[in-house]
């Protein structure tokens, strides 16, 4: 078990940025864009990097999700069925991790989030008001829950943005008061995966405890501008950061193909 790999210096920034990311991921998901390259950057290896990231991005989903609960916004009796099925899937897909390859998820994933994005742009009028339900119980905690837990514990990116929309599309829930249910939903998966990346022994203690004391405060910032300002804060946030992950994961999928072909331009 090891506790610190970077300086003190380090440590005191990777705190700032942590409470940055648990801002953004507690309005729109995709905090990990800026907290995973960071601890790279720092000096972490990959398998540190992954497992002290979802230490922190724990503080942070569960600082909004507490927020979320006290103020009346999240009724936990009604989502223990939702719960159950997204830790049950979390802890399937981080199973699974350890025994694929996920590479054809990361080619398709782009395209996921870039049609997220243009969805919440082009449909001005989605999650302004709550809508009729589509999906009840069991079913909607297999889709929503379930399935999407097993793909955060199995891939990640991206996933605060796949539980809004479920509750946006399928539970007919406002903007605010699906991603009010999304954090805690994305607190469940984020604590089932992070259970088997502790048993492995590459979590950083304690940069990852400091940088989950950043995330919780951001997040909570994140959460009351969330039922404050509502709609007209996470549509265009969702939109920008599903746009910029979209980016990052194309880039790291092709980004050595592009510098090639530009090479070859120049010569």
């Amino acid at each position: 078990m090891e506790w610190f790999v970077v300086s003190p210096l380090l440590v005191g920034l990777l705190f700032l940025i942590a409470m940055l990311a648990g801002f953004i991921d507690s309005i729109a998901g995709g905090g990990g864009l800026l907290t995973v390259p960071s601890l790279l950057a720092a000096g972490l290896s990959p398998a540190q990097a992954l497992a002290t990231n979802k230490l922190q991005s724990v503080g942070g989903s569960f600082s909004a999700s507490l927020y979320f609960v006290r103020r009346g916004a999240v009724n936990l009796n009604e989502q223990w069925l939702n719960i159950a099925m997204t830790l049950m899937g979390s802890i399937l897909g981080a199973i699974l991790i350890q025994r694929l390859q996920a590479d054809f998820l990361r080619q398709m994933l782009p395209l996921f989030l870039i049609a997220i994005g243009l969805w919440f742009l082009l449909m001005p009028k989605l999650g302004e008001v709550d809508q009729a339900r589509r999906l009840h119980g069991l079913p909607y905690a297999l889709v929503g829950g379930g399935a999407v837990g097993f793909y955060d514990g199995f891939f990640g990116p991206g996933a605060g943005s796949f539980y809004a929309l479920a509750f946006v599309t399928l539970c007919g829930y406002n903007l605010a008061k699906a991603t009010a249910h999304a954090k805690v939903l994305n607190f469940t998966s984020n604590m089932g995966s992070l259970l088997f990346f502790m048993f492995g022994g590459k979590v950083v203690w304690g940069t990852g405890l400091i940088m989950m004391l950043g995330a919780f405060c951001g997040a909570r910032l994140g959460a009351r501008l969330v039922l404050s300002r509502g709609q007209k804060l996470i549509r265009p946030m969702v939109v920008i950061v599903s746009a910029v992950m979209s980016i990052k994961l194309l880039w790291d999928s092709h980004g050595s193909d592009v510098m090639a072909w530009l090479a070859t331009l120049h010569s």
